[in-house]
């Protein structure tokens, strides 16, 4: 592990979501001292240094999704000559389903040192006032766009005990609301955050039936963060969870590390899933037992 060569630095700076007064110190000082501002959009960077009251006096280069490949060798080589490179997206944490992951992959393998001056992230906020379960969730990106994908996606999610995070476009949300519905079901639980930190921020929660059914009786406009619950507890079938068991323990670990791993991903009783692969029976199920307990 390197802590960096030399005196360049890559840095990843989180920008405020829509309201200025979210920027950081940190963020006012990076971007009148940095040497190169790599920005997804280089007008809304201006628009933000003039609000910020901050002079850019570093060079500004274009960094979205189609330029980022191209773009990455030569930022790579101004960090190594011992420049400052800061990297912002339009709203949000760079590399979080925004451009940022290349460079830094590419930075880090070079041995070059990389930093983050952290702030607003639409995912955290989203799930923090979505009124759901925040001890465990995970972060899905943007939904696929292709309705086989995005159905394909949501059944992935069927199961999944933890609350999901992912980002929308207006256009798509109706549409991927009502999948969600037909996939798992008018009941589960979500809330569907609209321009978060903005003028217009307005968050719905409620059952996905009554959220797509407001996504298709409504204009929908604005940057979208759709925030599901997890799948309750006891929804999986229980001999599905026993085959899983099985599955893992003929593939040769202990039935209580088994039990373990299939109880940890559905929320149901590792004690009562442990008495139901026993009661399963199997040519190992006695030895298993013996060295688990």
């Amino acid at each position: 592990m390197t802590d960096g060569v030399g005196e360049g630095r890559l840095v990843l700076a989180a920008t405020p979501l829509g309201h200025p007064g979210d920027a950081s110190a940190r963020l006012v000082e990076a971007l009148g001292g940095a040497d190169v501002i790599a920005a997804e959009d280089t007008r809304r960077l201006r628009r933000l240094a003039a609000a910020l009251g901050v002079d850019i006096r570093g060079r500004v280069v274009s960094h979205y999704d189609a330029v980022e490949v191209a773009r990455t060798p030569a930022l790579v080589a101004a960090v190594r000559e011992g420049q400052t490179v800061l990297v912002v997206t339009d709203a949000g944490m760079p590399s979080v389903s925004d451009p940022g992951f290349r460079l830094v992959s590419a930075c880090v393998a070079a041995g070059l040192a990389v930093s983050c001056l952290p702030g607003p992230s639409a995912v955290t906020t989203a799930l923090a006032v979505s009124g759901l379960p925040c001890d465990r969730f995970c972060f899905e990106g943007f939904a696929p766009r292709r309705p086989g994908e995005r159905r394909r996606w949501l059944s992935a999610l069927e199961r999944e005990p933890r609350t999901a995070v992912f980002f929308e476009s207006p256009r798509r949300l109706a549409a991927t609301l009502a999948d969600a519905v037909s996939v798992l079901g008018a009941r589960r639980p979500a809330a569907v955050c609209r321009e978060l930190t903005k003028t217009h921020e307005q968050v719905l929660r409620g059952p996905l039936g009554e959220l797509a059914a407001w996504a298709s009786d409504n204009e929908v406009l604005g940057e979208i963060t759709v925030v599901l619950g997890g799948a309750a507890p006891g929804s999986v079938p229980m001999d599905e969870l026993v085959a899983s068991v099985r599955a893992r323990v003929d593939g040769g670990e202990r039935l209580k590390d088994a039990v373990s791993a299939v109880a940890a991903g559905t929320g149901v009783s590792k004690r009562e899933l442990y008495s139901a692969s026993v009661s399963a029976g199997g040519p190992d199920s006695s030895a298993s037992s013996a060295t688990s307990s």
